[in-house]
């Protein structure tokens, strides 16, 4: 059965969210017709203000409404530290933990060059401009375990060895509360050989 031209407009835009395949955006686009036509209008014009209005911070490229977002412009943070993560989104999930007070940087995504992403594709020459000028102590880099990550770590690594700058590697392994016996073989040996002692 095919839809009236809008409807069938909506389902299709509503696929580009993450995980939302053909059914699931159906669903959604009748659920909003049918059932929650003013949270439909409050979504659309939230989403409108958010698209004029949203842009990335200057210095550290998160998603902000200001200049400089709320982490870059608190004086309590500590700027001899600066985190290299992948995306806003995995910037949030270590400010969660609640246990780092540095600053950040935002990739916007990680070296791929089977796709044609290379190191201007994901603002590496913004972050060495940053190290130039505002030298830190360390550059944590928190890109994600998999394979374009650590290529996209070491790359920045020997990058800011040209400033004399020293990098660090995130730890991965087994989670907490995690039992060995369900843990992967690749994670186990990032555990091991990422050990310290106590």
């Amino acid at each position: 059965m095919s839809f009236s031209p809008l409807i069938d407009e909506l389902i299709n835009a509503l696929r580009c969210l993450p995980g939302v395949g053909p059914k699931s955006a159906q669903r959604m686009a009748f659920q909003l017709l049918q059932y929650r036509r003013e949270g439909a209008a409050k979504l659309a014009n939230t989403l409108h203000r958010a698209l004029e209005h949203v842009g990335q911070c200057r210095s550290c490229r998160t998603l902000t409404e200001q200049t400089l977002c709320e982490i870059c412009s608190n004086p309590r943070r500590n700027p001899a530290l600066l985190c290299v993560v992948e995306s806003p989104i995995d910037a949030l999930a270590i400010e969660t933990a609640g246990s780092y007070g540095g600053l950040y940087f935002v990739l916007h995504g990680k070296l791929s060059p089977i796709d044609g992403v290379g190191p201007n594709d994901i603002g590496i020459p913004q972050l060495m401009e940053r190290l130039q000028q505002n030298p830190v102590e360390e550059l944590i880099l928190a890109t994600n375990a998999t394979l374009e990550g650590e290529a996209t770590a070491h790359y920045i690594a020997d990058r800011a060895r040209a400033f004399n700058i020293a990098s660090s590697r995130i730890a991965h392994g087994v989670p907490l509360g995690g039992e060995l016996e369900f843990v992967d073989g690749g994670t186990l040996s990032h555990a091991l050989s990422g050990r310290k002692t106590i």
